[in-house]
């Protein structure tokens, strides 16, 4: 595939988008995650934050790529910190990426289906929609956690099909993850887009053989 390779829109009804990292900046959560947290696990175990990090970064490898990776009670339970109440109060520095809203807002326009599939956590995805107001951009929004099975597992996409059906031929996907482009791309999906820049505040990352785009809003 051709990395800049146009998308011809008339091919197109359906429009399946992540939130983190392709319409929400990941710089929230990357300091979230590998900043705040390890700041006060380290606090609260009485310990450097190297040395949270080095107890924490094992944790993290292994449940990487599973939906304990993305569950808030996993993780409120494994580190004994109220994972929830410490992300309430950082919310204010959830934020949209460049150009996203401007995206949503001629993709209404579009007429296409508009699909929200997010891995994160229901209540993470309540509390950023308080603070931006995403779900109003879509028809229907779905956190893979009531799937039992994250993006990237392949067990996720027919059961994703079977409550939101789809014709894969005729959908496009974009996503900042490649192992979730790759799970998307062996159940069907015609139309596979990566994001180069999920985090405002990194250097673009490798997308693999996908076409990609700095940003959502190059799509249009």
């Amino acid at each position: 595939m051709s990395k800049h390779a146009a998308l011809d829109w008339s091919a197109i009804d359906t429009v399946l988008l992540d939130m983190d990292g392709t319409l929400l900046d990941q710089r929230f959560d990357n300091w979230f995650w590998q900043e705040l947290i390890p700041s006060r696990y380290a606090q609260a175990q009485g310990m450097s934050q190297a040395e949270a990090w080095a107890v924490l970064a094992p944790k993290f490898r292994a449940v990487r790529g599973t939906i304990q990776w993305y569950c808030i009670d996993y993780w409120s339970t494994e580190l004994n910190l109220d994972i929830v109440g410490i992300k309430r109060a950082a919310l204010e520095q959830v934020g949209y990426l460049p150009g996203a809203q401007d995206f949503l807002a001629k993709l209404k326009l579009s007429g296409k289906r508009r699909v929200l599939v997010t891995n994160a956590h229901p209540v993470t995805l309540a509390f950023k929609n308080e603070q931006v107001r995403l779900t109003a951009h879509f028809d229907a929004c779905y956190s893979t956690h009531s799937f039992r099975a994250p993006k990237e597992d392949a067990a996720f996409w027919p059961r994703l099909i079977a409550r939101e059906p789809f014709v894969p031929q005729r959908t496009l996907f974009v996503d900042d993850s490649v192992p979730v482009l790759d799970a998307a791309r062996v159940f069907g999906i015609a139309w596979l887009r990566a994001v180069r820049l999920p985090d405002s505040g990194r250097p673009a990352q490798d997308t693999g053989h996908y076409p990609a785009v700095d940003r959502v809003a190059d799509l249009m």
